[in-house]
C-alpha cells in the first residue's frame, strides 16, 4: 500500500509538503515549503520532521514559490541529500529565493535575539542560515518538463506546465506497489488560463488519485479586463492627488506581472509620467532570470519580444536594490508607483512605505496578491482602521483596491475545469448515478459518471475554501472527494 502524509498546505494555504511511501520503504518529498501567516500557522516550520530526512533520497519541486521551496535549506540541514527534481527556471529562481529567506530567518532571529537579551534571555537561533541554504543549492536537479524521469526503481515522474508562475509545474507520479502501478497527480499551484507571461496549464485526463490546491476553491475572481481597469484607475486615483501608488507584490511572478502590465499602459499612451521603483532586491533578481527564459513565455508575451521590446520594462521603470535608494523614494514630493516585497505585508520594505503612505487619504493602496490570516495583508484587505507597523499605530486612509484579477491562481472555476478533464463519459446526457462522495447533479454535467480517478485530495486551501470546492466537485462530477488534515496519513489503494 501507499501512504502519503500531509505535512503541509493541509487545512493552510503554506507549508506545501507531502510524503509519499511504498511499502518497499521508499520515501519522495513533494514540495517543501515554509508556513507563512501569523505566530500559530509558523512555529509548525520548527516542528521536527515525520521522517529523518536523511532517509528520502528524491524531493519533487513544483516551483519556486517560498511555501513550496522555503523549507529546503532546513532540510538538508536536518540530513537530506538527495536530488531536487524541478524545471531549469525552478531551480535558477531558487537560488534567489532561498538566499533571500535565509537572510530574512537570520534577520529575524537577531531582532528576536536583541529583545530576548534585553531581558536576560538566550539567543535565537534562525531557522536556516545563508551557509545552509547555499549548502542546499547544490541538489537541485533541473530537469525539462514533458519527460518522464526515473525517480527510483519503480517510481517515475513526469513534469507538466502548471501555468502558475515561470517554470511552474504539476506533478506526475507512476508508484509501482505489491505488483500493481498507481498514478498519483500532484497539482501544485495552478495558474488561471490565458494568464500573461505564461503558458495555460497542462490539461491531464489521468490518474488515480488526484491532489488537488483550493487556494481560490471557493470564489471566481474578475475578468481579466476589469482588473487592469481597476488598475489603471488606482494609479490616476493618486496621480490625481500628487500621492504615490503602493503596490505589495511578490518578488516572484506577482512583481514581474505588474511590471507586464505596466509595460502595456506604457506602450499604449495610458500610464501616467511618473516614476515607477522596482523596489525589491530580490525582485530586481526575479525579474532578470525571467528575462531569460522567454522560451517559456506565451505567445502573446513572445509577440512583445519579437516586436523589440522588453516585456517587463517601461522608460520611467526604476531600481532600487540598495537600502539607501529606498530610503530616498519617500523623502520624495509626489506622485510615483513603488512596488516593493513582500506580498503580504509582513516583512521586508513594503513595511516602510505603508508607514510612510497609508495614513494619505490620497494615496492608493493595491492589493494584488493572495492575503493569507494573520498578516498585514490580511488586515489591510478586511478594513482595518489602524495598522501597527514597527510596534506604532498608523491609521488607514489611504484608498485600498483589492484587485483579485491578478492573481496567478486559478479560481474555483478554472479548477473545475481542470478536474474535468479527469472525468470520463459514460452515459447519456441527463442521467443519473450515485457515487462516492455524493450524488451527481442531473443535466448536462449528469454525463460525467465514471472518473479515471479513484479518490480526489483537496488541499492547499483555507478550511472553508478546501470544502467548498470538495462539495461542488462531488456535485458536478460525483468523484470521491477527501480534504486532509495538517499530519493526516492517507492510504491509496491500487485500483
Amino acid at each position: 500500500m501507499i501512504k502519503v502524509t500531509c505535512c503541509g498546505a493541509a487545512g493552510t494555504v503554506t507549508g506545501s509538503n507531502f510524503l509519499v511511501e511504498t511499502s518497499r520503504g521508499q520515501k519522495i518529498l513533494v514540495d517543501c515549503g515554509l508556513f507563512q501567516g501569523g505566530k500559530e500557522t509558523e512555529r509548525h516550520n520548527w516542528e521536527a520532521w515525520g521522517d529523518k530526512p536523511k532517509e528520502i533520497k528524491n524531493l519533487i519541486l513544483t516551483h519556486a514559490h517560498i511555501d513550496h521551496s522555503g523549507r529546503i535549506p532546513k532540510l538538508v540541514k536536518d540530513g537530506f541529500r538527495g536530488r531536487i527534481i524541478t524545471s531549469p527556471p525552478t531551480a535558477e529562481l531558487c537560488e534567489v529565493m532561498l538566499l533571500d529567506s535565509a537572510h530574512v530567518q537570520e534577520m529575524e532571529a537577531e531582532w528576536q535575539t536583541r529583545k530576548k537579551r534585553r531581558r536576560g534571555k538566550k539567543a535565537i537561533q534562525p531557522l536556516y542560515t545563508t551557509e545552509d541554504a547555499e549548502e542546499s543549492l547544490q541538489y537541485l536537479a533541473p530537469r525539462e518538463c514533458d519527460q518522464i524521469i526515473e525517480v527510483e526503481p519503480g517510481i517515475k515522474t513526469r513534469l507538466r506546465d502548471a501555468g502558475h508562475i515561470l517554470g511552474s509545474s504539476v506533478a506526475e507520479l507512476w508508484v509501482e506497489d505489491e505488483g500493481r502501478e498507481t498514478k498519483i497527480v500532484f497539482s501544485g499551484d495552478l495558474g488561471r488560463h490565458d494568464q500573461p507571461i505564461v503558458k495555460d496549464p497542462f490539461e491531464i485526463i489521468e490518474a488515480d488519485y488526484l491532489f488537488i490546491e483550493s487556494t481560490y476553491g471557493n470564489r471566481l475572481h474578475r475578468t481579466f479586463e476589469e482588473s487592469k481597469a481597476e488598475l489603471l484607475e488606482a494609479i490616476r486615483h493618486a496621480v490625481s492627488h500628487n500621492e504615490k501608488v503602493i503596490i505589495p507584490a511578490f518578488a516572484l511572478e506577482r512583481t514581474q506581472e505588474v511590471l507586464y502590465l505596466l509595460g502595456e499602459f506604457s506602450r499604449a499612451g495610458q500610464l501616467p509620467d511618473i516614476p515607477v521603483y522596482l523596489d525589491s532586491p530580490l525582485a530586481i533578481k526575479a525579474t532578470k532570470i525571467f528575462r531569460k527564459y522567454k522560451k517559456y513565455y506565451d505567445e502573446a508575451a513572445q509577440v512583445i519580444v519579437e516586436q523589440g521590446f522588453d516585456p517587463f520594462a517601461m522608460p520611467n521603470l526604476r531600481l532600487t536594490p540598495t537600502v539607501e535608494e529606498s530610503v530616498k523614494i519617500n523623502k520624495q514630493q509626489g506622485s510615483a508607483i513603488i512596488i516593493s516585497a513582500n506580498g503580504m505585508c509582513t516583512a521586508g520594505r513594503i513595511k516602510h512605505h505603508l508607514k510612510h503612505n497609508l495614513c494619505r487619504p490620497g494615496a492608493s493602496i493595491i492589493i494584488v496578491g493572495f492575503q493569507a490570516q494573520g498578516t498585514t495583508g490580511r488586515q489591510i484587505v478586511d478594513g482595518a482602521k489602524t495598522i501597527t507597523i514597527f510596534g506604532e499605530k498608523v491609521a488607514v486612509r489611504a484608498k485600498v483596491f483589492t484587485i483579485g484579477g491578478f492573481s496567478a491562481h486559478a479560481d474555483q472555476a478554472d479548477l473545475l475545469k481542470w478536474v474535468s478533464h479527469f472525468a470520463k463519459k459514460s452515459k447519456p446526457p441527463g442521467a443519473k448515478a450515485e457515487a462516492e462522495g455524493g450524488p451527481l447533479a442531473s443535466g448536462p454535467l449528469a454525463q460525467r459518471v465514471t472518473s479515471g480517478l479513484v479518490k480526489c485530495f483537496i488541499i492547499h486551501g483555507e478550511p472553508t475554501a478546501s470544502e467548498a470546492l470538495a462539495g461542488t466537485i462531488r456535485e458536478r462530477f460525483g468523484l470521491a472527494v477527501y480534504v486532509p488534515h495538517l499530519r493526516e496519513v492517507l492510504t491509496l489503494a491500487p485500483r
